[in-house]
Formats: C-alpha cells, structure tokens, sequence
C-alpha cells in the first residue's frame, strides 16, 4: 500500500473548529497538577469507553453524577477513534447550571471525580468499593507526582542502566491510558517505592533464601537445572548451608513473608534459611516484579504481594509450569516453523524455576520466582510498546513528548520526509513486524497470545524503523481447544499443569481485546493523540492490511472479527476495579468486566 495514499488529514467531524487552545495542562510545572491532570484524564477516557458516551456538539464532556443533580464535565481537547482521548480540566456544576455552560462550576480532583463516577456507574452503589476505588486513586496520584517531580529533575542514570530496553522499562511514568489507579501500588512506602519503582530509575539486591532440598521445587526445560541457576546468580561470596537450594525473593516480599505464620514456622525449625540481600543490584522493569540486570543472562519473575492496578503479582504454579511448556513446545519444531516465515519474532522464554512446596503455603504460597532468559544486549533498541508510546510530560515544550515520537520525528529529518508519510510507513512495516507473527502463531500453531502493549516488545533497527518484536508473559498463552490434538502430539501431556487450554469462543474475545484493542488500537490512539499521524488513516491502513493475503494465510479468525464485527468486547479497568475484581484470581472468563464498544474499523 502507498504511504503517499495515507497521509491525508480530513476533519474531525466530532469536534468545533475552535477546539480548546493554551498549554497542555500535562506539561504544567507543578509535578501534583500535571499527576491530577493525568488521573483526570484517564478516568473520563475509561468512563467514555465503558459507557459510550460522547462530548456535546460544543466539545464538551458532560457526565451526569449525584442522582442527576450535578454534572462533571471536561473540554475534549482531542477526540481518539481508537479511544486515546485528551481532556481540559474538569469542573463540577449544579445539573441545572451545567446545561447552561458552567457558570457556576467548580473545579474537580481526581479522587473526587473517581467517587462521583463510580457512585454513577451503579444502581446501589457499594460505599466500601467506591472508598477503595478513591483511596487507590489517590494513591496513584501521589506516585505519579513523585515520578513527575524526580524525571523533571533528574538525569537517568549512566552506567549499566543506559541500555534502550531498560530505558523503554523506566518510561511508562504515566502508567496505562486506560486505567483509572495506573500507579497505584498498595503497601509501597516512599523509601521502598525509590528502591523499587522502575520510573524513579530504582535498584536493589535480591533477598536471598536457602530452601531444604525437602522442601524444594523446582522445573527446568533445560539441561541445566534451576537449582544450579540460582547457585551461579547468588554466586560464592554467599555460602549455602548443606542441603539447601538458593531462592532469591523481592525484598518487599520477604520482609512481608516472614510474617506469615507458614513461612516463619518454617524459618524457625531450620527448613528455610534467611540468607539476607546479597549480590550486585537488580533493576526493576514496566512489571515492578520482573527484575532485570544487564550482563547476566537471566530476568527474575519474582512473587510481589503488593496490590499493583488490580491484582496481588504473586506466581501461581500453573503459570510456572506454562513457561517450561511454551518453551518445550517452540522447541519441539514449532518455533522453527514460525521463524521460517517470520525470522524476526520469537517469545521471551520462561524456562525455569524455583519455590517450595509446603501445604500450609496454598497457591500462591509467595515463594515461587520465574527464571526468565535474557536475550538482550545493552545496545539492542528491544522496547516495550507501552514504553514507547507513553506520553513523557516533563514540563518542557508545546507538546508532550514520547519515546514513539522522537523516534518518527527523527526519521523524518533523516529521510526529509513529512512526518506523517513517515508514521504511515512505521506503522505498516509495525503490522508486518509484530501483528503479523502473533496471527501466525495464532492461526497455524493454535495458540493466541495476551499480547498487549505491556507484554510486548518491538526490535527497532538502527534507523529506528521496526524490524522484528518479541513477546513475554507466561501468565499470557491460550491453547486452542480446537488445536488440542495438533499441539498434544507436538508435547503429550500438554496443559495437564497448566490449565492453558480454553475454548475458542474464550479465546477469541481475549485475543480481539489484547491484540485487536489494548495493542493496536492503543498505538494507533498515540499516534494521533500525540499529533504524529491521522487516526483514520491508519484506520483505514489496518483494515487494508487486516483483509489482505498476508493476514489471510496466517488462518487466525481475528483479521474477520475486527474487520466485521460492528461491536468488540473490551475489557473495563473503571468497572472491574468498582467491583473489587483480581484479574489473576478465578476463571479466565470471569477475572474482568467486559463491555462491548463500537469498532472504529467498520467505517475505516
């Protein structure tokens, strides 16, 4: 397809010509204002895709709260296809004066908002969810101004912590778009979340614990095995007592464990040692638990019990056991087959780990890491698509800038280009790079990827251009149960442990969610949001390339589904934190609200 046929720019027809002019409130110098701001923002954008609504003819938001009574309302500075939406300020008005204009309107915080919104989105509402909800958004505030005030202030660090994918895992400052407490982080006080954060540029040493080989468990799908793993990370200055096993722990969470009575029982009668922290420091990634340290050939999934977004991070068997099956699974000749026709693409594989097993543990018993192999060097442009396109308000300039967009503008000036025939281009060969693989595995190999933004890296050459991408997650694979006999021939035994095999009709709401929305309709949303490309152009460059050959062969339904589908079901973060769910406790149908949204690529 041309990239000269997408670099049109017609009209919105939602918006007044005169929409809403001066600074961008994100970039205000006071680091608490901006953070209410972008809390703000993220509300009203959950609240208008949850709902369906849609700004008056003036391009105005206006919500109905207290019973009717009143009106919270909001500017729409930029009104998103894909959902990315930019507000002004919002203000609370009597319901009678609000139809008016605001006359007498008062301005709103984001914990009051948050309360306001959450008391509407129900019949009866419940008091001790909506006081969560506003407590946790004040609490995500308070992260957000202290990442604002540090990276307005502070260099990033040199050393080890300069490679590009640490620096794309340090970026997210806002957290997601779509999330009403993006930053929340339960339990975190302002001394750990320094150490531990990954946008304050945080490190630490692992806590270290010696496990009684009776007590051991362990899983490797490789010829070396976990125990041996975290022996050579602990290293010799650390000497294990005799029988024992290295179990590298958060430090967060063995503060916390020990006071859990299973855990201190077993520390008392000698089954497990407190080694204390040990070793050279550890960097915390986009996940806060995933740990990374350049030069060693393994990441650490670790086990938090914090309360991050909506769920408590701690490593259940089952996903333990899904990492050593994908990667036995890609070995068995699956992942030859995929690099034939995508070279570029391949899973960040889980292949090992290491806990205890104990019954007065359960599951999750706190103690199980996830060892990840690290298959980047400091100089590799390996990014987090949620790094990338996260929106970097630091107080300086007219826009707000992105990872996502320096790296088009400066294409641009060296291809002396426009910008947008430059984003056009970036975003088709992106379709090529990243989608493409994850249909193919999807369709020929039966098994679909949760592979939003998070869990997703794009490989950028040295231009800048995407040339390939990687996936991670070992909470994240579905097997199709209509792939059952293919895939249980490639590995017997297949999602025994695992629980991994979910009807299609499961997998095809998940999968048009993940990929089809949070993916890449969030990056189209940034692309325009942030002034980089015409959102309906490359709408309309998705659809074409959703219904062309290439996406045909890969045999996935979703190219069908979100090319036909007049609504798509999304996941609700608003109305999944109002009723109080954890996303990674209970069936997979059940852990989040869902709500149906008008596809944007119907009329592309």
């Amino acid at each position: 397809m041309s990239t000269a046929a997408l670099t049109g720019a017609p009209p919105d027809p939602l918006l007044p010509a005169d929409r809403p002019a001066g600074p961008d409130p994100l970039l205000h110098p006071d680091p608490a204002v901006a953070a209410e701001q972008a809390a703000l923002e993220g509300l009203l954008r959950c609240w208008v895709r949850e709902t369906g609504a849609r700004p008056g003819p003036d391009g105005r938001l206006r919500i109905a709260v207290l019973g009717g009574a009143a009106r919270l309302s909001a500017p729409v500075r930029y009104w998103s296809p894909a959902g990315w939406h930019r507000f002004g300020p919002a203000v609370l008005a009597a319901g009678e004066v609000a139809a008016a204009g605001e006359v007498d309107e008062a301005p709103v915080d984001a914990v009051t908002a948050a309360a306001l919104l959450a008391a509407a989105a129900a019949d009866r509402p419940d008091p001790g969810q909506v006081a969560d909800l506003a407590a946790r958004v004040a609490d995500s505030v308070v992260r957000t101004a202290e990442i604002l005030a540090h990276r307005r202030t502070a260099a990033a660090p040199g050393g080890p912590e300069g490679s590009h994918f640490l620096a794309a895992e340090q970026s997210l400052l806002l957290g997601h778009p779509l999330h009403p407490t993006p930053k929340s982080r339960d339990g975190l006080g302002p001394a750990q979340s320094a150490a531990y954060s990954p946008e304050l540029h945080g490190s630490f040493q692992l806590h270290w614990y010696a496990v009684d080989r009776e007590l051991l468990a362990a899983g490797s799908a490789l010829p070396e095995s976990a125990e041996r793993i975290t022996a050579g990370l602990l290293g010799d200055r650390t000497p294990l007592p005799p029988g024992t096993a290295a179990l590298p722990l958060h430090p967060w969470q063995a503060r916390e464990l020990a006071h859990r009575p299973a855990v201190a029982a077993l520390l008392a009668e000698g089954l497990l040692h407190d080694l204390g922290p040990a070793g050279e420091p550890w960097h915390p990634t986009s996940s806060v638990r995933t740990v990374y340290q350049p030069g060693t050939p393994w990441m650490l999934k670790l086990s938090l019990g914090l309360r991050i977004t909506n769920s408590r991070r701690e490593n259940l068997r089952k996903e333990l056991h899904r990492g050593l099956e994908m990667h036995r699974l890609l070995e068995s000749g699956l992942a030859a087959e995929w690099r034939a026709v995508h070279p570029g693409f391949d899973i960040v594989r889980d292949p090992a780990w290491i806990g205890v097993d104990h019954p007065g543990l359960g599951d999750p018993g706190g103690l199980d890491t996830v060892l990840r192999a690290q298959p980047f060097a400091p100089t590799d442009r390996a990014l987090c698509v949620a790094g990338l396109v996260a929106e970097q308000p630091l107080g300086t300039g007219s826009t707000v800038p992105s990872r996502l967009g320096d790296t088009l503008r400066a294409l641009a000036v060296r291809c002396g280009r426009p910008l947008r025939a430059v984003a056009a281009e970036w975003f088709l060969r992106y379709l090529d790079a990243v989608v493409l693989p994850v249909l193919w595995l999807d369709g020929r190999g039966g098994i679909a990827l949760e592979a939003h933004q998070q869990n997703s890296l794009v490989l950028l050459d040295a231009e800048g251009w995407p040339s390939g991408g990687r996936y991670r997650d070992n909470q994240g694979y579905y097997y199709r149960d209509s792939a059952a006999e293919r895939l249980t021939a490639r590995l017997p035994g297949l999602g025994e442990h695992s629980d991994t095999f979910l009807p299609d009709q499961v997998i095809d709401h998940h999968f048009a969610y993940y990929l089809g929305i949070n993916h890449v309709l969030g990056l189209v949303g940034a692309f325009g949001s942030q002034g980089l490309a015409d959102e309906t152009v490359l709408l309309a460059a998705l659809r074409r390339f959703l219904a062309g050959p290439q996406a045909a062969t890969t045999g996935s339904a979703l190219p069908a589904l979100l090319l036909d589908a007049p609504t798509l079901p999304c996941k609700a973060n608003l109305l999944t934190r109002i009723n109080g769910l954890d996303e990674l406790v209970g069936p997979v149908e059940t852990q989040s609200v869902y709500v149906d949204i008008p596809n944007p690529l119907v009329d592309a």
